[in-house]
C-alpha cells in the first residue's frame, strides 16, 4: 500500500444537518473536546503513577454445557490476512519470553515515545511487529505453546491476571469515559476511543514478553489524535505492519466531519474521504469497516452504504443503497461485518436487524428476522464464516446465527445491556472463545464448542465470569496471537436531579445515601489482562487475581 494521503484532502471540514440518532447516545450530551486541525496533541510529562490496587481473590466461573458445537473444518484465515514470518524478531522474542531472553524490546512499537519528537527513529521500527499467524491457528483455539505459528494460548480455567492499564490518562476530565479498545492487526499496539473525542494509541508494554509483570508501569499513550466532535467509529487498516510505514494507519468517522485517514505512526491526517449526501451536503458515516484486503473502505449511512476506494480519496465512492422499492433493510447502518472465506458481508442497523450483502455490487442475499430489542450495534462472523454473532443496544442477548440456514439461531448469549452505548464482544481466532463486557463491569467468557448440537436457540451458560471494572465494560479486544486481553469501561453518569429548597432538608438525607454509590461507580480506564498460563515466577507473585462473579 502506497501513502494514500494527499495535502488537498486532509483536514475537517464541517458539515451540515447530521441526525441524533446516530450516535450510540445522544451526541448533544457529549463532553466537548479541544479544537483540533487533525494533527496530534503533543505529550505532556507525567510523574509516574503508582500501580492501580488489583481486585481481590477470584472464585471460579459457572457451569458449561456438554455438548458441543460441530465447527466445520479448521477455521480460514481472513482474506486480507497477514503472512506470518517465523524468523521475525517478534516471534523470536515470543520463543524467548519464558526463558527471561533478551529482544523482546524490539518488536515493540517506538512510535511517539518523546515528548519533543513524535517521529520514529530509524533503526528502531524496522525491528517492530510483525504480523498475526491467523493462518496457522488450531481449529479448537487450544495450542498451548509457540510451537504452532508461535501462538500462546488462551487459558479460561481460571480468573485472566491483570497487569497494567491507563486511568491517569482520562481523569483530566470530568466523566472522560472511554467508548472501546481495539488491538493493532499486527498485535503491537491498541487504539481506543473516548468522549473527549480522541483517539489514543498505546505501545504494547516490553516486560509482557519476559513475564516482568511487577515492573510493569501505568501505560500512556503515545498518540493522540483528536477529533472536532463526536466520534461515531473507527478502524484499523487490516494490512497493517509496523514493519511497512505505509500501512500504518487508521480510520474514524465523527459528526459533522468527513472520515478521517489517520497516520499511526505520527498521529497526522494522512487523507480524507468525504461524503456528500443527496442535498450535496457534507454527512457524517456512522459506522466504517475497511473490506479485508484493505482497497475498499464502507462507510453506514441511513438506508445507503458508501464505498470508497483506500487509494482514491475524495468523494468519489460507489452507492449502495439499502433499501429498494421500500424493500430491504431500513434504518441507520450502524456496524459492519466481513465474512473470512466468502464475498460476504454483513450490514447491522439501528432498525433491529442484520442483512447479508455480496461484496461484488450489494446485492442483498439475505435479511435475518428481526429478533434484538433494540439496534443493532455490533456484530462478528465465525472465523469458519459459517456463523455471525449480533448484539444490540439495550439488549441483553447475543444471537448466534447459522448462516448455513440463514433466519436461524443456534444459541443465545445473555449479558447486562442497560445503556445506548455501544457495547462490544470479540471471538479469540479460533472462533472458540466469545468474551463480552456489560453495564456492570462484568466480563463473561463463553466457550462456544459446549453450546447444544441440536441447535435449538438454548441459552448457553458462561463458562467464566469475572469483574473487570467497577463500571460499564464497553469494550474488549483479544490480541491477535498472545494471550492478553484488553478491556475499556466507563459510561455517561447521569446525576439525580437537585431536590428543590423546600425540600432539601427532608430529602438531603436520602440524597446523600444515593449519589455517592453513583460517583463511586465511576471507573474511566483502559486495562491489560494476561489470559494464559502462567510462568512459575508469575504465579508467586502477588496482586495476581481478578474477583470472580457468582452465578
Amino acid at each position: 500500500m502506497t501513502d494514500s494521503g494527499g495535502g488537498d484532502e486532509s483536514g475537517g471540514v464541517a458539515g451540515t444537518g447530521q441526525d441524533a440518532e446516530a450516535d450510540n447516545e445522544p451526541p448533544h450530551q457529549a463532553p466537548s473536546s479541544p479544537e483540533g486541525d487533525g494533527l496530534e496533541i503533543p505529550l505532556e510529562e507525567e510523574p509516574p503513577s503508582a500501580k492501580r490496587p488489583r481486585l481481590s481473590d477470584a472464585n471460579q466461573g459457572l457451569e458449561q454445557v456438554t455438548e458441543p458445537l460441530q465447527m466445520q473444518g479448521e477455521a480460514p484465515a481472513l482474506t486480507g490476512g497477514l503472512q506470518e514470518n517465523p524468523d521475525s524478531p517478534k516471534q523470536r522474542a515470543l520463543l524467548q519470553c519464558e526463558e527471561g531472553g533478551q529482544g523482546a524490546e524490539e518488536v515493540i512499537l517506538s512510535r511517539g515515545c518523546e515528548k519533543e519528537c513524535h517521529q520514529n527513529g530509524d533503526g528502531v521500527h524496522d525491528e517492530e511487529g510483525e504480523t498475526k499467524p491467523e493462518e496457522d491457528h488450531n481449529s479448537n483455539g487450544s495450542a498451548d505453546s509457540p510451537s504452532e505459528g508461535q501462538r500462546l494460548g488462551l487459558d479460561f480455567t481460571q480468573n485472566p491476571q491483570m497487569l497494567t492499564g491507563s486511568w491517569a490518562e482520562y481523569s483530566s476530565l470530568p466523566e472522560n469515559y472511554l467508548k472501546g479498545c481495539k488491538w493493532a492487526p499486527d498485535g503491537s499496539c491498541i487504539l481506543t476511543n473516548s468522549a473527549d473525542n480522541v483517539l489514543r494509541v498505546y505501545n504494547l508494554p516490553p516486560e509482557v514478553y519476559s513475564y516482568n509483570w511487577d515492573l510493569l508501569p501505568e501505560m500512556s499513550p503515545v498518540l493522540r489524535m483528536a477529533e472536532g466532535d463526536t466520534i461515531y467509529d473507527y478502524c484499523w487498516y487490516p494490512k497493517m505492519n509496523s514493519l511497512d510505514p505505509d500501512t500504518c494507519f487508521l480510520a474514524s468517522s465523527s459528526r459533522d466531519n468527513p472520515v478521517h485517514v489517520w497516520d499511526a505512526f505520527y498521529g497526522e491526517v494522512r487523507a480524507s474521504f468525504r461524503p456528500y449526501n443527496h442535498l450535496d451536503e457534507l454527512t457524517a458515516a456512522h459506522s466504517l469497516c475497511f473490506s479485508p484486503d484493505g482497497t475498499q473502505l464502507y462507510c453506514g449511512f441511513d438506508k445507503i452504504v458508501r464505498v470508497f476506494y483506500t487509494e482514491r480519496p475524495g468523494r468519489d465512492c460507489e452507492e449502495r443503497p439499502t433499501v429498494v422499492k421500500k424493500q430491504g433493510q431500513s434504518g441507520i447502518i450502524s456496524c459492519f461485518g466481513f465474512s473470512p472465506c466468502q464475498s460476504v458481508y454483513a450490514c447491522g442497523s439501528y432498525s433491529r436487524c442484520a442483512g447479508l450483502y455480496s461484496c461484488q455490487d450489494g446485492t442483498l442475499l439475505a435479511l435475518l428476522p428481526t429478533r434484538h430489542h433494540g439496534g443493532l450495534t455490533h456484530l462478528l462472523f465465525s472465523p469458519d464464516g459459517n456463523y455471525l454473532y449480533t448484539g444490540g443496544r439495550k439488549d441483553p442477548e447475543i444471537l448466534c446465527w447459522d448462516l448455513r440456514e440463514p433466519g436461524k439461531v443456534v444459541f443465545s448469549l445473555k449479558r447486562n445491556v442497560a445503556t445506548n452505548q455501544r457495547i462490544y464482544f470479540d471471538l479469540d481466532v479460533s472462533g472458540r472463545y466469545l468474551l463480552s463486557g456489560d453495564t456492570e463491569g462484568v466480563v463473561s467468557v463463553w466457550d462456544t464448542q459446549t453450546a447444544p448440537s441440536g441447535g435449538n436457540e438454548e441459552l448457553l451458560q458462561p463458562q467464566l465470569r469475572f469483574q473487570a471494572h467497577w463500571d460499564c465494560t464497553n469494550g474488549i479486544s483479544i490480541h491477535p496471537f498472545m494471550p492478553l486481553l484488553a478491556t475499556s469501561s466507563g459510561q455517561r453518569q447521569f446525576p439525580w436531579p437537585s431536590d428543590s429548597g423546600d425540600d432539601s432538608a427532608s430529602d438531603g438525607e436520602g440524597a446523600e445515601a444515593v449519589i455517592p454509590p453513583q460517583e463511586t461507580r465511576q471507573d474511566n480506564a483502559l486495562s491489560l489482562w494476561w489470559a494464559g498460563l502462567l510462568s512459575p515466577a508469575a504465579e508467586e507473585g502477588p496482586e495476581q487475581k481478578t474477583e470472580g462473579v457468582e452465578a
